[in-house]
């Protein structure tokens, strides 16, 4: 049982990476329609949705991992995890600073602004890309299962205790 319930803790985070990817594949495909000169509603409209997303549900997912799933994993005495750990929280800062290059530019073509250069942009998302894939890479490979071992022990412990 604590094992389907640290399982269901991890859902939300799971599901939100793949919501990321997501929207990462779908900035590519936006700078690539604005290189190509189209500009449309469904464009701008699309331009709207990523940058609430990554305003948005990417920033509290930020704060979740950091509250919920980077302590525990900081506690460790593995001194691999704990750098691991350290990385994953300054990539939150790069991703937070690189994002806030990112978003004014879409907005403005939500808006259908004129000033947004397609080569400023393309560079930005080319490292917001890279910096978040590295990132998510790391999370799931080596952190999330460590965080996801912990917490099914924590509430196994939880449970024998109760149970005596």
């Amino acid at each position: 049982m604590a094992t389907a319930a640290a399982k269901n803790q991890f859902n939300a985070l799971d599901l939100c990476h793949q919501q990321i990817q997501h929207y990462l594949a779908e900035l590519a495909t936006l700078l690539t329609e604005l290189r190509a000169g189209e500009d449309s509603a469904q464009l701008r409209r699309r331009a709207g949705l990523i940058e609430a997303f990554f305003s948005g549900t990417a920033r509290q997912h930020h704060t979740e991992e950091e509250k919920k799933v980077f302590p525990a994993v900081l506690a460790s005495d593995n001194a691999e995890l704990v750098r691991a750990v350290s990385t994953l929280q300054q990539d939150h800062l790069w991703i937070e600073l690189n994002w806030s290059e990112i978003a004014p530019m879409l907005r403005a073509l939500a808006q259908s602004e004129d000033w947004v250069d397609p080569a400023e942009l393309q560079h930005a998302i080319d490292v917001f890309v890279t910096l978040y894939s590295d990132h998510i890479a790391l999370e799931e490979s080596l952190i999330y299962p460590e965080a996801k071992q912990r917490f099914a022990e924590e509430l196994a412990g939880r449970a024998r205790r109760l149970s005596a």
